[in-house]
């Protein structure tokens, strides 16, 4: 991973591209770069955008234009290396933009409600420091401080403001030798994934100059970033602990303490299918077809009774005869968001009491999962009410090539995408522009199909995951040579491989086992039994073809 400033081209070459044609290049200021910055009044605008570095000279004002050197934050770029990509977390992709997490940073102000607190623990010495530090302009070292659960660092305001005084983003206004302690938060980082590139969505910081900024980008600033994540204590000295989990794990842990789960993901993203694994027997109802007389039942009129009788709805009765076997069984909205607001009041009323038109239970080892789309993904979605949305835990779908791979498997999926997407995993989803097909891993379940039917007919592919794609795809395998050697790997070095870059190497394995098969066994053998599972499937469904 290389951090550095961005050039023009690569702020409006990313993913984002029509996000920034309706913005400018105008970023919002950390308040962290507030406080460091110099001002001589033009700065900052009343929105809070800031002046910018771009490299390798040149800025980008406030007002979002490109023009010549200024006073300027810095808003930072940085490349990943194949498989850095899983470092990303609460990544949110739209049709326009994708949105990840990496790092923490110094961005905010303190909570006011917190600030005395830090102040006088800080006044007496007992705000205990992490260890860790920012590096602030003219290299001064802040420590980092624990406040409870928070992560704060320390300074005091400088002098030389225009105005005389900073305003920050809650409205704070300070002045010159004001002591203020600003709150570290996850970096939200705009994406680039066919280039593995991230910018940072804020200017993070101010007051170095264009060369001292460059130099501490390639110094100091990743180990300070990602500092964090490398910390680690020994889990058996905590009296709590802190376990890894996957998506499935997650879910299984909320559904087995009975908390309703939501499901975010773009379209293809296999939520369905993941409520599946949990559930086989999974009651599915599709929101975006119902309305609140079917999820309610309806009431019907006895002529003969003179009298109204409600009915329970068919789904409810669904439910309680799979539920008879005395096992979880999981109740999926599927389509929340792109529900009406009446459905989704019905749809409180259930989540929350577990109870169908105040009258019918639900059955008490039923277990709901909802999912849905953000409106930033789909035209037609509504944003969920705020008690609707606090009663759930909220995941938030990535379909990797890394956690994909095994369920290709076990779907026989064609070996020929396995293969493409092991050494291209960019291509596992492209941009949607609605004047052309994209990728997506439902539409490579559907390639999988034609190409099956077709005898590995590759001109079929266009239609369904673009004209690039489906290029990129018989250019690949147009290229592949038989290898005769794949080189000496230690134990040590196959164990710091991504998973993607483990799934390459098995990928290439596949065309040294023409002749060196024990060969390429044994060294698939060594990545895991994962991989091994992986290379033996394509090989037997390619000796088949």
């Amino acid at each position: 991973m290389k951090a550095f400033l961005p050039t023009r081209e690569q702020v409006t070459g990313i993913q984002g591209a029509a996000f920034f044609a309706g913005t400018g290049f105008s970023a919002p200021a950390t308040d962290l770069a507030r406080l460091t910055m110099e001002d001589d009044g033009f700065v900052l605008d009343a929105s809070g955008a800031i002046n910018w570095y771009l490299a390798p000279s040149g800025c980008v004002s406030r007002l979002g234009r490109v023009e010549a050197d200024c006073l300027c934050a810095v808003r930072v770029a940085l490349a990943l290396e194949p498989g850095e990509q899983a470092r990303l977390s609460q990544v949110r992709a739209s049709r326009d933009l994708t949105r990840a997490s990496l790092g923490v940073y110094p961005q905010r102000l303190l909570d006011s409600t917190l600030r005395d607190m830090a102040q006088h623990e800080f006044d007496s010495g007992t705000l205990p420091e992490t260890g860790r530090h920012f590096t602030l302009p003219g290299g001064e070292q802040t420590p980092v401080y624990q406040l409870g659960a928070k992560e704060i660092i320390s300074l005091s305001v400088h002098g030389g403001y225009a105005a005389g005084y900073v305003q920050l983003s809650d409205g704070t206004c300070l002045s010159e030798g004001e002591r203020v302690f600003v709150e570290l938060e996850p970096v939200t980082w705009l994406c680039d994934p066919e280039r593995q590139l991230l910018i940072s969505e804020a200017a993070l910081f101010a007051g170095f100059s264009r060369e001292a900024a460059e130099q501490y980008l390639r110094d100091g600033f990743l180990s300070e970033l990602l500092a964090a994540e490398t910390e680690t204590a020994p889990d058996e000295q905590l009296p709590f602990r802190v376990g890894e989990h996957d998506e499935l794990s997650l879910m299984r842990a909320y559904i087995e303490a009975n908390i309703p789960v939501f499901l975010h993901g773009l379209s293809g993203d296999g939520k369905s299918d993941r409520v599946r694994q949990l559930d086989p027997q999974a009651l599915d109802i599709e929101l975006v077809n119902e309305t609140p007389e079917t999820i309610n039942g309806r009431a019907i009129y006895n002529e003969a009774k003179d009298e109204i009788r409600d009915v329970k709805p068919v789904w409810l009765l669904q439910l309680e005869e799979l539920c008879q076997d005395g096992k979880l069984h999981i109740l999926f909205f599927d389509e929340l968001t792109n529900a009406t607001k009446q459905t989704q009041s019905v749809i409180f009323k259930i989540v929350l009491e577990r109870i169908v038109n105040n009258r019918w239970p639900l059955p008490e080892n039923a277990r709901i999962i909802a999912a849905g789309n953000d409106r930033a993904e789909s035209t037609v979605a509504h944003d969920l009410a705020e008690p609707l949305f606090g009663r759930f835990a909220h995941l938030y779908i990535r379909t990797t090539v890394e956690n994909w791979m095994p369920w290709a498997v076990r779907h026989s999926i064609n070996p020929y995408i396995l293969e493409f997407l092991a050494n291209n995993d960019l291509y596992l989803r492209t941009p949607y522009t609605g004047t052309e097909p994209n990728a997506d891993p439902r539409r490579w379940e559907l390639a999988s199909r034609v190409l099956d039917s077709s005898g590995n007919d590759f001109s079929l592919l266009a239609p369904l995951v673009g004209e690039k794609t489906a290029d990129a795809f018989v250019k690949f395998f147009r290229a592949q040579r038989e290898l005769g050697t794949l080189g000496a790997y230690t134990d040590a070095e196959l164990q710091r491989f991504s998973a993607a870059r483990k799934y390459q190497l098995a990928q290439q394995c596949l065309y040294l086992a023409a002749a060196k098969p024990a060969e390429a066994r044994a060294l698939v053998a060594r990545l895991g039994a994962e991989y091994a599972a992986w290379f033996e499937y394509v090989l037997t469904r390619k000796q088949k073809m």
